[in-house]
């Protein structure tokens, strides 16, 4: 008996000692609140998604006590990736182009009849444009040009294939038999360049990158192809997503031999997340975002032409209720 008394002991002690670890109870005797963990899905880390992620996670994470929240940042194959890791409960937020979260919510492209019905819209970011990059020696200086050549497109589940394919399909080029189509991450597509082992490459995302300021600072002389003309502006008709635009190359790519900026097209970057996910986690990130505002402009040149109106344009998915309540108490709904 002494024994068995002596075991209930050290068997009480030590749930005593694992309820303590597990947090315990506050000076009122509550448990206090677990911290929930979120990730928001990007891209590559040479384009503007990464950074934009890792920018709202410091916000929101300097507050972390506040909100019991810790938010973290992955690099992935980009927009389908992170619409579909969203909606499989991988992933709690993604940056997501516009053009992409119209076809997910429609059940449309990647997601042919099967709307995704989860996906919640959050805020809209920067302007993204379709960008091609070719090498002086290879010829290239209009779209149609690109017939017979080597082209990366983008790799499998990243938004700029589909911009990429659509803006061949308008000028009447089939990506699978009219040339030779390379599915690289753009991280890799610079020095493939570089190294002669491609002709051009497609690369959607806002000015300046990282990408193109290597792949236009190397030995190899290279230049923006503009993409324009009656068949893409019949395009950006079809396609209420799209949107005639600018590339700055003039001030953000010196080394590129283009006598001035260049016409394209392009979307917005936007920032999603499911449903599922908490209204307090949605609103924490919102708040954080727009309070400091100034703040994450400062962060990256791709922002200077954002405003707190512009953020909520461009947005085809539902509001999430969590991002909504910001919106009505700021007076931006």
């Amino acid at each position: 008996m002494k024994k068995i008394t002596m075991l209930l002991i050290a068997a009480v002690l030590c749930l005593s000692v694992f309820t303590a670890a597990a947090g315990g109870s506050n000076e009122e005797g509550d448990s206090p609140a677990r911290k929930t963990f979120v990730t928001i899905g990007t891209g590559g880390v040479t384009g503007v998604y990464y950074p934009t992620g890792g920018a709202i996670s410091k916000m929101v994470n300097k507050k972390s006590d506040e909100y019991n929240l810790k938010v973290t940042v992955e690099s992935t194959g980009g927009s389908v990736y992170n619409v579909n890791a969203i909606m499989n409960g991988d992933l709690e937020f993604g940056i997501v182009q516009s053009d992409r979260q119209f076809q997910a919510i429609k059940g449309l492209a990647d997601w042919e009849g099967n709307a995704q019905d989860k996906l919640r819209a959050v805020f809209s970011i920067h302007p993204e444009s379709v960008s091609l990059l070719a090498s002086d020696e290879s010829g290239i200086y209009s779209i149609a040009d690109l017939a017979g050549k080597t082209v990366n497109i983008g790799n499998p589940g990243s938004g700029q294939r589909g911009n990429a394919i659509d803006a061949l399909n308008a000028v009447g080029l089939d990506w699978e038999t009219d040339l030779k189509a390379e599915g690289l991450k753009a991280a890799e597509a610079a020095s493939m360049l570089q190294d002669g082992r491609i002709d051009a490459y497609f690369y959607t995302v806002g000015h300046p990158n990282g990408s193109f300021k290597e792949a236009t600072s190397g030995a190899k002389s290279c230049h923006f192809v503009p993409i324009e003309g009656a068949d893409i502006e019949a395009m950006l008709g079809e396609f209420p997503y799209y949107a005639a635009s600018i590339i700055p190359v003039s001030t953000a790519y010196p080394g590129a031999s283009n006598p001035g900026d260049v016409a394209s097209f392009g979307v917005k970057a936007t920032l999603c997340t499911s449903a599922d996910v908490s209204d307090d986690v949605v609103y924490a990130i919102v708040k954080e975002v727009f309070e400091n505002f100034e703040e994450f402009k400062a962060l990256h040149p791709a922002y200077s032409t954002i405003t707190k109106e512009s953020m909520l344009a461009g947005l085809s998915a539902p509001l999430h209720p969590g991002a909504l309540k910001y919106y009505e108490e700021a007076g931006l709904k």
